[in-house]
């Protein structure tokens, strides 16, 4: 009996699938770096940030200890999304011993399509970073100079300072006074550095030179000089987590610090990757369809830092 579609069109769905597989896994995982990574069960994800308590305070002799306790502050929601696409091969492209070329071909750019829109969707959340119409759980953008807590406010912008020696040194002490929402110090430390690629160059002389980088005006020679001062930064090895671009990152300027604090930008995954296939009725055309679910967000404002240069 002569071989027709029908009878091996399911053994050629795997190789579709496997074809999708190897182009997503093509695109750089630019997104990892920058989000905790966890699995959902629900239509969305919600966590409820909870304040620590104060310092303890002096109790007289004789005197009832006063109580304390935490409180809830605000909640941070994700809302997962649905990523979808799909193509089509037709009966004559079949029937023409195409079907190999075209549906490989197309299974290759549809894998691409589907990483890259995770990547874009991930850089979003930092291209959107100083931006007020994007508000995180705490009512204001991910990188703010106003930041509400129980007793005040607190900054994790640089203001608007290029990316510079200077710069990174004076976020690494801001970093280092960051409260909790009580004003408990939390004695974060940066943890790794996130980069536009047009930034690559200065941040390799500002953290691989032996000397420093910061230029000096020097009044008796009236012209600008550089001394010989030790580069603090290449020294003491500030970013034990590394250096990062992010090819997806739109604006050429803004850099990010990440820090040790914990709770803070995360992706939930409510659906991998996979994908469906069918035969239209009408056309008789082989149908693919791949889809996943996913969301990204911030909890904990603290865990970066950063500059909209």
């Amino acid at each position: 009996m002569p071989t027709n579609r029908s009878m091996i069109e399911k053994s050629l769905v795997p190789g579709v699938h496997e074809m999708v597989g190897l182009s997503y896994g093509e695109t750089p995982e630019e997104h990892k770096p920058l989000f905790e990574i966890l699995n959902s069960q629900r239509s969305f994800e919600e966590e409820v940030y909870v304040s620590g308590m104060g310092g303890a305070l002096l109790k007289p002799e004789g005197t009832a200890v006063q109580f304390d306790d935490i409180q809830e502050t605000y909640t941070a929601r994700w809302q997962h999304e649905t990523v979808a696409i799909a193509f089509a091969v037709t009966k004559e492209a079949f029937d023409d011993d195409l079907y190999d070329t075209i549906a490989r071909a197309k299974a290759q750019e549809l894998g691409r399509a589907m990483a890259d829109t995770k990547q874009v969707k991930a850089a979003a959340v930092f291209n959107n970073a100083f931006n007020a119409a994007f508000p995180g759980g705490d009512g204001v953008s991910l990188i703010n100079a106003a930041h509400p807590t129980s007793v005040g406010t607190f900054s994790n912008d640089a203001g608007g300072a290029p990316l510079s020696e200077v710069a990174l040194e004076d976020a690494h002490v801001a970093i280092s006074k960051l409260t909790n929402d009580r004003g408990i110090l939390l004695a974060l430390r940066p943890s790794s550095l996130h980069l536009p690629p047009e930034l690559q160059w200065t941040a390799e002389k500002i953290l691989n030179s032996t000397l420093t980088t910061q230029v000096f005006e020097n009044v008796a020679l009236d012209a600008a000089t550089n001394r010989n001062d030790l580069n603090a930064l290449n020294s003491t090895g500030k970013y034990p987590g590394g250096v990062y671009l992010n090819h997806r990152f739109t604006s050429p300027t803004a850099w990010f610090i990440k820090t040790t604090a914990n709770n803070g930008t995360k992706m939930f995954i409510r659906e991998s990757l996979g994908g469906d296939t069918d035969t239209d009725f009408v056309t008789d055309n082989m149908l693919f369809k791949f889809r996943e679910r996913y969301s990204f967000g911030w909890m904990d404002p603290r865990q970066w830092y950063g500059s909209n240069a």
